[in-house]
């Protein structure tokens, strides 16, 4: 096989179907690997009628076992990852194939474009060009959307979707990749179709959820600059980039835990001292003038 998709799924007979037809692609040998993370409505009996897909039942064990399991299976020489509410655009594969062929890049990329629930366009976002794949990844520029890269297998062999790092497992793996420092290279065109909609999604968290997703966001930067630091490879740039999405964690762990924001908000400027937010500008002038804490609570109190 050439590429295998690895496609986890639960409780989205809505969408599965367009999710697995998208993946097939006449240029290439592909095998779509769905695993059932122990779906309650009829995805397995769907799944089971399905002769070109190589489906797996699981109990309900998470999104990462779901993954890690189709990857023990999987013969691609290239794996694709995929949510089951996204799709493939077609003939991405074959290019991002092709130019993996042609590099002999670790990770092929592509930029992506948004749909809405009733699959309407809303914007498209071209792959952006950076010269350091690390510094990218941590937030110095968009780095479009994992669904829309495709891995060397034998490259990302020994880096599993881990289950410590729960719904932000796709952002902890893509940064341990970039810590490897792979070979890159890129697709001028989109490669995923990524849909916005109001069902269940990681997206759309709450409450004690939304406290383990900022906590965990705050782990994967803490475990990936402390592994830097000690590398020496921590330079100035790579703490700006970590500074872009450290800024916004620690005004979204306020809403829950202002002391632990503020800790977060302290080493943002220990890690870059003149760091300005590029957005929220009215909130960084709140910060400067009444300061984090004040403000934040301020915020609260309207929050009720």
């Amino acid at each position: 096989m050439d590429i295998s998709i690895i496609i986890p799924t639960y409780n989205r007979l809505w969408s599965l179907p367009k999710a697995v037809s998208s993946c097939y692609d006449p240029d290439v040998a592909i095998e779509v690997i769905v695993i059932d993370d122990g779906s309650t409505d009829d995805t397995w009996q769907w799944l089971k009628q399905q002769d070109n897909v190589i489906a797996i039942k699981q109990e309900n064990m998470g999104k990462d076992w779901a993954v890690n399991k189709g990857f023990s299976i999987a013969t691609g020489k290239y794996i694709r990852f995929l949510d089951s509410d996204d799709w493939i655009l077609p003939g991405s594969c074959a290019k991002l194939f092709h130019e993996a062929e042609k590099t002999g890049a670790d990770i092929i990329c592509g930029g992506y474009e948004t749909y809405d629930e009733n699959e309407k366009l809303i914007k498209e976002t071209p792959w952006t060009v950076c010269d350091d794949f690390l510094a990218q990844q941590l937030g110095e520029c968009d780095s479009s959307h994992y669904s829309a890269y495709l891995f060397k297998k034998d490259f990302i062999n020994n880096i599993p979707h881990r289950q410590e790092f729960g719904g932000l497992d796709d952002r902890q793996f893509i940064i341990e990749t970039a810590l490897k420092y792979p070979k890159t290279s890129y697709i001028s065109s989109p490669a995923l179709a990524h849909r916005i909609h109001n069902n269940i999604r990681l997206q759309n968290i709450s409450g004690l959820q939304k406290t383990v997703y900022h906590q965990a966001y705050y782990n994967i930067y803490k475990k990936a600059l402390t592994l830097l630091e000690a590398r020496g490879e921590l330079n100035q740039r790579r703490k700006n980039a970590a500074c872009n999405n450290l800024w916004h964690l620690a005004h979204w762990t306020a809403y829950s835990d202002i002391t632990a924001a503020y800790k977060i908000y302290q080493w943002v400027y220990k890690l870059n001292p003149q760091f300005k937010p590029t957005g929220n500008k009215p909130l960084a002038l709140l910060y400067k003038t009444l300061g984090f804490t004040f403000t934040e609570r301020l915020l609260k109190l309207k929050r009720g």
